[in-house]
């Protein structure tokens, strides 16, 4: 029995690869594995490649510091998880050329140095890109450094006890950051050199680092060691957390990657059903001679349910052979963008393919398929004898339930499932209700259309046709109103994201800070820049101070264990004063300082009257919200910040946003005027200078020879790297959505298609000609098109605006054009498809579409 079983199943699947309803099914299936095997292998991959280029930034991903050298513990519990591991050491000394002396920061390194990337370093034959740092008694200094004392390769310079030869000049180094913890030219040694120095010594202000590179799997693996770390004070740093400008990028395309492949497969669903729903109707006569036979329910279940499974597992692993070539197709676009070699794909992202097509397949055509078992043999007599089909909700709840499974596996969020789903529900109902008002308002108008032309007697006779299959048109308009939502949807979002991150990073972006500047140097220093400069930020006041006390207690007791290791209890911060809210900023808590309103400000005027600060009222502050989140701090609370000896006592007053994309200055911590100004202080800018104005930056440096220049022009590059990286892989899943979307509408007309061809049938027995027929059918589907796209725009913007505030985090915005793009697009797509799907009912006779009857 199970060979026969098999032996009809694979009859009746190959005669009905010709059909269209079983074409669209197939398609659908192939899709939905398509789009979840390609994201699983892009997520996977791309991942961790931009990760990786990231992590260029900081020099490995993950970055461990103090101010001692690490216990030998600590390495081997790194090692053991898998990590690869280099040494740095941070200083600032005093260099010597002769009788010029110079304050330079020293960076040490090791011979494992640089994990990701190149320094581009001038050796005598040009810049050469180069995997390593300078050997043991070499030096690398950076161009600022040489032109402060005269430095020219080979010179010999004095480091503490030693003496070092310059060897290369470094124009840019494996592992630049944008950070401003040293203001000194760069100097770079080897590790080896450092005790011959004597420069470390108990007491010196040295920083030890741990640069760790390895798999994630490693970074998992050490999490209860960093939480250990941090408790006890040691600055840990990963990408996510100490670049804003990559770390919000990658987690909004890998938001926007997750919510293109829910969409893709939500709609290989839909499309799924409604082909099964033509499927079924099609086989009920083959079913019913079959029972005839002596064929039991049980038997028709197991014939049929092979056929479909049988399909599905052909369409699942040429799914996954198009998501597997659709990967690897666009990695090698990406070649020259990414940092290193990928690892080859897994198994797991193939069977979850296979997995996607049969939990679709089962959850959106299981409960229709059972009307087959429910065929009676009669009906080979009485054709009206139909098994009824399932309750409508029946088959939307089991498909939410199978689809809820798929939305809990690709999250890994149960409560966000079910939120999505309770949701969904709601949206459901809600949008059959409109739908149906929709769909009224719409054959109102056409129906109270004037005139006698061959078009308005057309979409007169469409709206008609529209209004006697009320309940089929409304679910044609549900299914299509839900595709043109998910496809505008993904186009808006992208779209958004795109501006968003060009905004992020304009042509004009900052490429040069200047720091140090005196305020004797402020006025003239700007007026040296001002000619050359394209773009420049506010010059902002910068006094150092650091968080003694917070709420009258220490630190580290005030805090949670988990934020005791944070950097900005460690080391000083940059604090300024401004009576105006910083461009970039937005006080998400509080209000801002109100000093024309004559708020009062202690003021800290004299050294006279530093004795009697205690006894001032607290000063007013703003704090960014990240930094009162990580400590747990709160309007009101208080900090006593240590600047130049003194003690200042503050109370939280606003809290603040920033736009840490911009690569602007930005602070933690901003007084009002009137507080700070007496404290020694220097100003700090941020300009864009563009390539052929480069010159100026060695006039900069011999007029302001104190001034420190930092040039982020490789770390903007890299940015942008990364950028077009994920610009790229989101127009890729974008046209896996709109692939699914079409499909959505294929199978939806296909499976109207015995209605329609009755219906000219019809029309040509009473004398309508192939025009005629063809502008009916043309204006129906454009009746479709217009409302589903006018339901599909407001559910697009309900839906991206939720998104941007609770999911992207980006600002929410309405999109005019969208309102009437959609509902022309819906048309005249509905309109394409449709006119080319009813392409043969207009040249059929009517006798053979009028024998399509019982199909419809």
């Amino acid at each position: 029995m199970t060979a026969n079983n098999l032996r009809l199943a694979g009859r009746s699947l190959r005669r009905d690869l010709r059909a269209a309803d079983v074409r669209a099914l197939f398609a659908a299936l192939v899709l939905a594995v398509a789009a979840s095997t390609m994201i699983a292998f892009f997520i996977d991959r791309i991942e961790r490649g931009l990760e990786r280029q990231a992590s260029q930034l900081l020099g490995g991903d993950l970055v461990i510091e103090q101010r001692d050298p690490f216990a030998p513990d600590v390495r081997d519990a790194l090692e053991g998880a898998g990590f690869t591991l280099s040494d740095q050491v941070d200083l600032v000394s005093m260099i010597r050329k002769g009788e010029r002396f110079q304050p330079a920061s020293l960076k040490a390194v090791d011979d494992v140095y640089p994990h990701y990337g190149v320094s581009q370093v001038e050796r005598g034959d040009g810049v050469e890109s180069l995997a390593s740092g300078p050997p043991a008694g070499e030096a690398w200094a950076d161009p600022r450094l040489a032109n402060l004392i005269d430095l020219a390769l080979g010179d010999e310079i004095k480091v503490g006890d030693t003496t070092l030869t310059v060897t290369g000049f470094i124009e840019r180094e494996a592992d630049q950051s944008a950070g401003f913890g040293n203001f000194n030219p760069r100097l770079m040694v080897h590790v080896d050199d450092l005790e011959a120095t004597g420069l470390i010594q108990e007491g010196s202000r040295v920083e030890f680092e741990i640069l760790a590179a390895g798999p994630p799997q490693a970074l998992d693996a050490v999490q209860p060691l960093l939480n250990e770390l941090r408790r006890d004070g040691v600055e840990v740093r990963d990408i996510r957390a100490d670049r804003p400008q990559l770390g919000n990028a990658l987690e909004r395309a890998e938001s926007y990657l997750g919510i293109a492949g829910l969409a893709a497969v939500l709609l290989a669903g839909v499309a799924v059903a409604m082909s099964t729903r033509r499927y079924v109707e099609r086989h009920l006569d083959t079913a019913a001679l079959l029972r005839c036979f002596g064929a039991s329910q049980q038997q028709l279940g197991i014939i049929f349910g092979l056929q479909l499974i049988g399909l599905a597992l052909v369409a699942s692993l040429l799914g996954a052979l198009v998501g597997l070539v659709g990967q690897a197709i666009l990695l090698a676009l990406l070649a020259n963008f990414l940092p290193m070699t990928l690892p080859p794909p897994g198994i797991m992202p193939l069977l979850l393919g296979v997995f996607t097509a049969i939990a679709v397949l089962v959850g959106f055509a299981g409960p229709t398929l059972l009307r087959i078992q429910r065929v009676s043999a009669l009906k080979v007599l009485r054709r009206e004898l139909d098994p009824l089909p399932p309750s409508a909700w029946l088959v939307v709840v089991f498909a939410a339930l199978v689809f809820g499974g798929l939305l809990w596996l690709y999250s890994g969020s149960a409560v966000l499932s079910l939120a999505l789903l309770a949701g969904g529900g709601v949206m459901l109902v809600l949008l059959w209700a409109l739908s149906a008002l929709l769909l009224n308002a719409v054959l109102r108008l056409v129906q109270g259309l004037k005139g006698h032309g061959e078009w308005q007697q057309a979409l007169r006779l469409g709206g008609r046709q529209l209004a006697r299959r009320r309940q089929a048109g409304l679910g044609q308009l549900l299914a299509f109103s839900v595709t043109f939502f998910a496809m505008a949807m993904m186009v808006l979002v992208r779209g958004d994201l795109l501006t968003t991150w060009q905004a992020q990073l304009p042509e004009n972006t900052p490429n040069y800070f200047a720091l140090n500047i005196q305020p004797p140097e402020r006025d003239p220093f700007e007026e040296t820049i001002a000619p050359h400069v394209a773009a420049q930020s506010t010059l902002y006041p910068m006094v150092r101070g650091r968080i003694t006390r917070i709420n009258d207690k220490p630190p580290q007791q005030a805090v949670d264990p988990e934020a005791r290791g944070d950097n900005a209890l460690r080391r000083e911060l940059n604090l300024t004063w401004q009576a105006e809210l910083p461009e970039g900023n937005e006080v998400v808590a509080g209000e801002w300082f109100d000093v024309d309103a004559g708020e009062e400000v202690p003021s800290i005027g004299w050294m006279a009257e530093l004795d009697a600060v205690e006894q001032m009222p607290p000063v007013p502050v703003s704090m960014e919200d990240g930094l009162a989140n990580r400590l747990g701090l709160g309007l009101g609370d208080t900090l006593t910040f240590s600047v130049g000896g003194r003690d200042i006592k503050t109370r939280l007053t606003s809290l603040r946003s920033l736009n840490w994309d911009s690569f602007n200055p930005n602070f933690y911590v901003i007084f009002p005027p009137g507080v700070l100004e007496t404290f020694g202080h220097s100003f700090i800018t941020a300009f864009y200078l563009p390539e052929d104005e480069q010159n100026l930056t060695r006039e900069l440096v011999e007029r302001f020879p104190g001034v420190t220049l930092l040039n982020v022009d490789a770390i903007l590059g890299q940015v942008r790297d990364v950028l077009t990286q994920v610009t790229r892989a989101i127009e890729l899943i974008l046209a896996l959505v709109l692939l699914a979307g079409v499909s959505v509408l294929y199978a939806a007309l296909t499976a109207s298609r015995p209605v329609r061809a009755h219906e000219s049938g019809l029309l040509r027995v009473f004398g309508a000609g192939n025009r005629m027929i063809s502008r009916i059918q043309g204006a129906e589907y454009a009746l479709l098109g217009v409302a589903s796209g006018l339901m599909g725009a407001a559910l697009a913007e309900l839906a991206t605006g939720v998104l941007y505030i609770y999911w992207l985090d980006l600002p929410p915005r309405l999109h005019g054009m969208l309102w009437l793009v959609l509902p022309l697009g819906g048309a005249l797509l509905i309109g394409v498809i449709g006119h080319w799907l009813s392409r043969g009912l207009r040249r059929q006779a009517p006798a053979a579409s009028l024998g399509l009857l019982g199909e419809a």
